[in-house]
């Protein structure tokens, strides 16, 4: 990777333009004894992340963990990002604002083409749905909308698409949120709950797979038969979910969209023993308050390994794509300035 020389201007431009909140996406606190969640809605109002920019005390842990989690993904060459950045700021061909990167308003690149950056197929589509008040600028919920654009949309709050309940799921801890390992089967628990007129119980934890998925299982790994293709034996194995919500939000404006009447019937799920990778981490706070994109990434990585039942080679590694450039750039920066 070719050396940057970053002044103090860009540097402090840098700041501004990458400080997604650390507080976005699912925060999980788990309980020493049995790492059950522990989400009370004062917890979850906490004060926002959107404060002075600074180095905290701990940044050193969190670079070096970041950069060891880094090293191993398989993500697309940087170069292109490297140039654009050599560039400078362009603007926008539709609104016309000045960007690096790519346009947070319109969902565009700016100064590269999209055959230039990796594109993440999804195996599920996701939603987000953003706080009006969110900073564009500083939402990490973008990457995942450039990266895969066919899978990912974002709304602004209180613009929510209805869903048909039973096959959506919200990435949100609570009280009666689940793993994902135990998500599809909840899902089909409440369908047939549903189904028979019946309140809604706990769902069942990790109980067999449907004589379905078995017959689906086997059809595939019986290369000579090609009953079943791959694509159908994929949606017997995520059926009935259709879509997952998450939330883009500082703390502090969570609990507006999470407690909506739209969103109240749907799954919870969250996120376990996931640790940030955010170059700012918040002081006092847990490592467990994830970006947008760290919460998507996690909950993709953690769904192809035990929903799909694969192992996981990386498929979804380029979400990080921008992510992990900033935090480079970052770190660069940082030790640029602790040298003058």
């Amino acid at each position: 990777m070719a050396f940057i020389r970053l002044d103090r201007n860009l540097f402090a431009e840098l700041l501004q333009r990458v400080s997604p909140r650390i507080t976005k996406g699912p925060r999980i606190i788990s309980s020493p004894i049995n790492g059950s969640s522990m989400s009370s809605q004062a917890e979850d109002r906490s004060p926002s992340c959107q404060e002075k920019m600074g180095v905290s005390s701990d940044s050193s842990d969190t670079n070096d963990t970041a950069e060891k989690h880094f090293q191993g993904l398989k993500l697309a060459s940087h170069a292109v990002l490297e140039e654009a950045q050599q560039r400078g700021r362009l603007k926008c061909s539709k609104c016309g604002g000045s960007r690096m990167f790519f346009c947070y308003t319109c969902y565009t690149l700016v100064g590269t083409g999209q055959q230039e950056i990796p594109s993440v197929k999804l195996p599920v589509k996701i939603d987000i749905i953003k706080h009006p008040k969110e900073t564009d600028g500083k939402s990490t919920a973008i990457h995942a909308k450039i990266l895969a654009p066919n899978d990912v949309t974002i709304y602004t709050y209180p613009c929510i698409p209805e869903f048909e309940k039973d096959k959506v799921v919200l990435v949100f801890p609570g009280p009666r949120a689940v793993s994902v390992q135990d998500m599809i089967q909840c899902l089909h628990d409440r369908s047939s709950s549903r189904s028979h007129d019946s309140v809604d119980e706990p769902c069942r934890k990790r109980l067999k797979k449907s004589d379905e998925v078995q017959r689906c299982t086997h059809a595939v790994e019986d290369a000579v038969s090609g009953a079943i293709d791959e694509e159908k034996c994929l949606e017997s194995k995520v059926y009935p979910l259709q879509r997952v919500i998450f939330i883009d939000s500082t703390w502090n404006q969570t609990n507006k969209i999470s407690t909506d009447e739209r969103l109240q019937d749907l799954l919870q799920v969250e996120l376990k023993m996931r640790k940030t990778c955010f170059w700012r981490p918040q002081k006092g706070k847990p490592d467990t308050y994830l970006a947008t994109i760290e919460a998507i990434y996690y909950f993709l990585k953690d769904f192809h390994e035990h929903c799909l039942a694969k192992e996981y080679h990386g498929e979804y590694d380029n979400l990080l794509f921008f992510y992990s450039y900033l935090h480079s750039v970052v770190n660069k920066a940082r030790a640029v300035a602790a040298k003058c």
